[in-house]
């Protein structure tokens, strides 16, 4: 009898979650070594980067025509290439690479209906991934933030959407909405209020745009018939440091909706919520793929 109880503690259901943590674990340690080592490659390219931002100087000074700027959102005006949106463009790109593979674990998951202490471990690394992205666009924002802001790091239908550098919470609150269904009373009165305080947030930085633009042209204008002179350039230079605030306040908000609806759903509806985010910005993509390549009636 104490030889049969002695079996069924090694083999209780503890000792296969303690297994499967373990894995995981394991599995964590290895993406770290991963992010690790994709850190000092990023690093390597930022000073490539910085050397052909060099060579391109040159090149300019000797009167070498470098083409036409608007090719490429990294080359300016004066001919230089911008390292540190260099250096984002490929982040990002990386960034749209890692999350195909979360939304790929986060599909396999929920079909094999692991446990919920599996699935927050896929769920927190994916709210990490979003917030990687959104540390990214901070530093891309202090290096160029009208590039930030035009999209030109998306795809064109991702742009079709855009609001300040990203997407509009609210917007996505109701597209997920179908597919979190079904909620219980409470968790649709939260989601609602949380989409609505997201709206009333959406207004107000979108108000702020729209006061920055007004001031902005006021004082151009100014310029423009000669009633403030260049102090009122200097004005204008002081204000739009204003709108990398009002990015990172978007981004803020984008960060903070998507943290708040995972504390509302439960552990399995917040890794749907996740799938179905990854896929809607998939297919985002692939629209702007498919209209890219659509055929054209010869002019």
């Amino acid at each position: 009898m104490e030889t049969y109880r002695s079996d069924q503690e090694e083999h209780k259901p503890g000792d296969k979650l303690q297994r499967r943590l373990a894995q995981n674990r394991e599995a964590a340690r290895k993406s770290r070594l991963r992010k690790k080592a994709y850190v000092q490659q990023l690093e390597s390219s930022r000073l490539k980067l910085a050397q052909l931002e060099q060579e391109l100087e040159k090149a300019r000074h000797q009167g070498a025509y470098l083409g036409n700027a608007s090719n490429s959102s990294r080359v300016g005006f004066s001919g230089t290439v911008n390292p540190e949106i260099a250096a984002f463009e490929m982040e990002y790109g990386h960034w749209v690479e890692e999350q195909h593979k979360q939304i790929s674990e986060l599909r396999k998951a929920l079909q094999a209906h692991i446990t919920d202490i599996e699935l927050r471990i896929l769920v927190e690394n994916g709210l990490n991934h979003y917030n990687n992205l959104f540390r990214m666009k901070a530093d891309a924002a202090k290096a160029d933030v009208f590039y930030l802001i035009s999209g030109k790091w998306r795809t064109s239908v991702e742009r079709f959407f855009q609001w300040i550098g990203g997407f509009r919470p609210s917007e996505l609150l109701n597209v997920l909405m179908s597919q979190l269904e079904p909620l219980t009373d409470q968790q649709h009165t939260n989601v609602c209020n949380l989409c609505q305080s997201s709206q009333q947030a959406e207004d107000a930085l979108t108000q702020g745009i729209d006061k920055l633009q007004q001031t902005l042209s006021q004082s151009i204008a100014a310029d423009v018939m000669g009633v403030g002179g260049y102090g009122q350039m200097a004005d204008a230079m002081e204000n739009l440091e204003a709108l990398e605030g009002f990015v990172n306040q978007a981004d803020h908000l984008r960060q903070q909706t998507l943290q708040h609806l995972s504390q509302i759903l439960t552990m399995r509806q917040a890794a749907r919520g996740l799938l179905a985010l990854g896929e809607y910005f998939h297919r985002l993509r692939a629209l702007s793929s498919l209209w890219a390549a659509r055929p054209r009636e010869p002019t």
